[in-house]
């Protein structure tokens, strides 16, 4: 299985013995060794997937790498967030998924109104299985843990991925810039109740609902 590693906190070095990561097309910044890419229609997943993704507006253009020695990925100096899955499922936001082993599945699945506040459409990506995957978070992430107890509020533009037994509320009206009078437009939150962990980023993406 490929190994990956950061070399500081922006690039990822994963290092090959014949073995193959799926990554995000155009991530490579560098390799040595022998390497072999090749693009991959719909996220890796064939003619289905690749429709599901134009039909949801969940988009990712992912190209197969594959050799012997070490292959370097980053995406536009962001933070670099190495997540180790033993057979559960990983809920990430397509831009956010920089590479992963090649024998995790990818998919897209439901996930309500929390897309369609962000005009992602109303799915999200998912990785499951075992192996490593690589996010990438504007400025380094935190990970958030949740429990029955302790539900957790997150702002959508600052939402980043999630694992775990969780589920989703969608909100609108209010926002944290609501609290504090700086909010414009309608506004929106993500509630997640269960138990699992939230990886948020300290930097916001636009929305459709303003400035969240």
């Amino acid at each position: 299985m490929a190994q990956f590693r950061l070399q500081g906190s922006k690039v990822l070095a994963v290092d090959m013995t014949g073995d193959a990561v799926k990554a995000k097309n155009g991530a490579m910044v560098a390799y040595d060794g022998r390497m072999a890419f090749k693009k991959m229609s719909g996220g890796g997943e064939g003619l289905r997937g690749m429709v599901t993704r134009r039909l949801t507006g969940e988009q990712m253009e992912v190209m197969e790498v594959k050799g012997e020695g070490t292959c370097y990925f980053a995406d536009r100096a962001s933070e670099i967030n190495l997540v180790n899955l033993h057979g559960e499922k990983l809920y990430v936001e397509a831009s956010n998924l920089l590479c992963t082993d090649a024998a995790l599945r990818t998919g897209t699945t439901f996930t309500g109104l929390r897309g369609a506040s962000q005009g992602n459409g109303l799915f999200t990506t998912t990785v499951e299985g075992t192996g490593q995957a690589a996010l990438t978070s504007d400025g380094p992430a935190v990970v958030l843990r949740v429990t029955r107890d302790a539900p957790l509020q997150v702002d959508p533009g600052a939402y980043v991925a999630h694992t775990g037994d969780l589920r989703q509320h969608f909100q609108s009206g209010v926002n944290f810039r609501t609290f504090i009078g700086e909010g414009s437009g309608e506004a929106f939150q993500i509630r997640f109740e269960g138990e699992g962990l939230v990886y948020v980023q300290p930097s916001e993406r636009n929305t459709i609902g303003g400035e969240v």
